[in-house]
């Protein structure tokens, strides 16, 4: 049955019912008398049951069986839906949610979970429970170390690299770093694993290869085989100065083990989340249909895959109407013109459709954060309570698929920073469980996600003080700064202004990785903060990155794409209404001064510098900041496909990408934040 045509579906389900008993459970135990919610939950893990029982997934089974008799209990007043009863409730959904998670990774669904069946075990016979955590912490004294993790098979290229390296001198390390299972940005953690370790040496190979580790297609794990000629020990301490790290075990390589250890290729160890994420990616597309009396909607189930070769095969189509449209305009034939814009309404309706298509509710990843915010207020013994706003707004699934992550360290901080313990709320006269409010809302073609608390606030002259000792700002820079301007220098690389290292936060790394994250996809985050009242991150994000609305430019011979969401309007100014102020271009727009950026210098465009009477600008954006891009013409809106440039020219400033335009040019599309910043 593992193999049948029924996994997927056995895989989709088991995870909706997964999430509605975490979720169920949260208000299970906001209301613990609500014997309908029991119901509720009790009637997922039934049919939990019953379809791994179907499929062949005994252990599966047999744990939501134990797990269901103490629903049951609750369920028929035998029992009390305690805090205590419901950690182990919540430990064995957790183990439950692994083993579908294996089962999704190809793996058969086993799972040594003796542990929280005894605690259900001993609940259903009335028997005193221990903590959830104690449990966690006596399963992981007894958990052993397996030694084979540690060998590794090489090809012949590297058993020549680690002969050669022995001969001029180096020893080879086989190093396990295990990550914190709190661990947020993997990516970010492997990296500066490997940054270390090619400070001190070489790395001959890894397992996983390195494209998994940096999709985070592995778990907690990895292996590096490494040479040098630093001693391992200095190594190990090194590689634990990087966070997040639990555990780092050397191993030395020599001659004599690389001629006697034949082992067959072990493996990767590859993420079981993101295996399963290649499984289950599948959409479900509303099919309309006129319904008759108690018939169901039909839907269809697509393979996210192919919506992906359907959208890159309508963005070619795009560039080839952008061309018929200019041919069209040259020849000025009638019918040809009548012909053209009938395929560009048509072809905007494909768009519209194939767009929704993709868009995904950030429900998606909302739904994993009030388990974790009950599991970090617990760890912080601090009262929370987190509001969603807006769970239904919806984003492209490429956007949806990059945001987890960052969210949950904005989250992180604003239960660790911000929201104050109990105590203290007393004493200052708040109410003794603090507010998060996690809000998603739609404004023009963006999405705009919200993390609002009513803690403590951000002490704004603790932070320039902590900005000024670090060096991240000069005193006379301090003076000038706003509000706002001094809250964003919390996204500065290493800053921190945690007075003690924890779990959760105040090592410094993080949020400006939050930031990069959140610029990569063409978002901003802003801060505001009210000491004592609290603080809000803001973060805008475009609706999709495929296609987008632009506004064509031309500076010189060259042309330029601005995006539509920056662009507060166009103007022309004359000559004689620009100003200077401290060595500055700039015009008085509306009542507001505004600087000026001339593109021909920015991107020093080729050509003798003419001056005119009159200069065309267009007025952009970002937050309350506003600029004028002095430009050559402007030529018009259009739709246009966003291409990346690739990793060659990653760090080309203020451009984002580039798109072909109707007649085969390649117009480079301007990233009007980085001007703006």
């Amino acid at each position: 049955m593992i193999n049948s045509e029924y996994l997927d579906v056995f895989l989709d389900e088991s995870q909706e019912h997964l999430q509605a008993i975490n979720d169920n459970l949260l208000k299970l135990e906001q209301a613990p008398d609500d014997l309908s919610i029991v119901g509720e939950v009790f009637r997922s893990a039934h049919t939990l049951k019953g379809m791994a029982a179907t499929m062949g997934f005994e252990d599966l089974a047999h744990l939501t069986h134990n797990m269901e008799n103490v629903l049951d209990m609750i369920r028929n007043n035998k029992l009390h839906a305690t805090s205590e009863v419901l950690d182990v409730v919540f430990a064995a959904v957790d183990d439950l949610e692994a083993m579908v998670t294996d089962i999704a990774a190809s793996g058969s669904g086993k799972r040594d979970v003796s542990e929280v069946v005894g605690q259900l075990e001993r609940i259903e016979k009335g028997e005193a429970v221990a903590k959830a955590d104690d449990a966690k912490v006596k399963a992981d004294s007894l958990s052993s170390f397996d030694e084979t993790l540690l060998y590794e098979h090489y090809d012949e290229f590297e058993r020549t690299v680690l002969h050669q390296s022995f001969e001029q001198g180096y020893q080879a390390y086989k190093v396990k770093v295990t990550l914190d299972e709190r661990a947020m940005l993997k990516a970010a953690r492997v990296f500066m694993v490997f940054e270390v370790l090619e400070q001190v040496g070489e790395v001959i190979k890894s397992n996983p290869p390195t494209e998994h580790l940096e999709e985070e297609r592995f778990d907690q794990e990895f292996l590096v085989t490494v040479v040098s000629k630093t001693d391992g020990d200095e190594i190990k301490q090194r590689i634990l100065k990087v966070s997040e790290i639990t555990s780092v075990i050397i191993q030395q390589i020599d001659e004599e083990m690389l001629k006697n250890v034949e082992t067959p290729p072990t493996k990767p160890i590859e993420s079981k989340n993101a295996t399963n994420a290649k499984k289950s990616a599948q959409m479900e597309e509303q099919v309309p249909t006129q319904k008759k009396s108690g018939e169901l909607n039909k839907t269809i189930r697509v393979n996210i895959e192919r919506l992906d070769v359907l959208m890159n095969l309508f963005e070619e189509l795009v560039i080839d109407r952008g061309r018929l449209e200019q041919i069209a305009s040259e020849l000025r034939n009638t019918e040809l013109n009548e012909t053209v814009e009938r395929m560009s309404r048509i072809s905007g309706d494909l768009q519209e459709i194939i767009l929704n298509m993709r868009m995904m509710p950030v429900d998606q990843v909302f739904n994993r954060f009030p388990r974790m915010v009950r599991s970090l207020s617990k760890d912080l013994n601090k009262k929370v309570n987190l509001e969603i706003v807006g769970a239904e707004t919806e984003l492209d699934r490429t956007i949806i698929d990059e945001i987890g992550d960052p969210l949950v360290h904005l989250l992180r901080n604003s239960i660790d920073h911000g929201i104050e313990t109990p105590e203290r709320r007393q004493e200052i006269g708040k109410t003794e469980e603090g507010t998060v409010i996690l809000k998603a809302y739609h404004s023009g073609n963006n999405v705009y996600i919200e993390i609002e608390d009513d803690g403590a606030g951000i002490d704004r002259d603790k932070v320039l003080n902590k900005a000024l000792s670090n060096g991240v700002i000069t005193e006379d820079d301090a003076e000038k700064l706003t509000d706002e301007q001094v809250f964003g220098l919390l996204f500065a690389s290493g800053f921190s202004t945690a007075e003690k290292i924890t779990d959760v936060s105040g090592r410094g790394v993080g949020l400006d990785v939050v930031r990069n994250t959140f610029e990569s996809l063409g978002g901003v985050v802003t801060v505001n903060s009210v000491l004592g009242k609290g603080s809000v991150f803001s973060i805008q994000l475009p609706l999709t990155l495929s296609i987008i609305d632009v506004m064509l430019i031309e500076v010189r011979e060259e042309k330029y794409a601005i995006p539509l969401t920056s662009i507060v309007e166009t103007a022309i100014v004359n000559k004689k209404d620009i100003y200077s102020a401290h060595n500055q271009k700039v015009i008085d727009f509306r009542g507001k001064v505004v600087p000026l950026v001339f593109l021909r210098d920015i991107f020093n465009v080729p050509g003798e510098r003419e001056e005119e009477e009159f200069y065309s600008l267009v007025i952009i954006h970002k937050g309350d900041k506003v600029a004028g891009l002095v430009v050559d013409s402007l030529i018009g809106q259009h739709d246009i496909v966003l291409k990346s440039l690739g990793n060659y020219l990653t760090n080309v400033f203020a451009i984002s990408g580039a798109t072909i335009l109707g007649n085969g040019q390649v117009a480079l599309i301007v990233d009007t934040n980085a001007l703006i910043k």
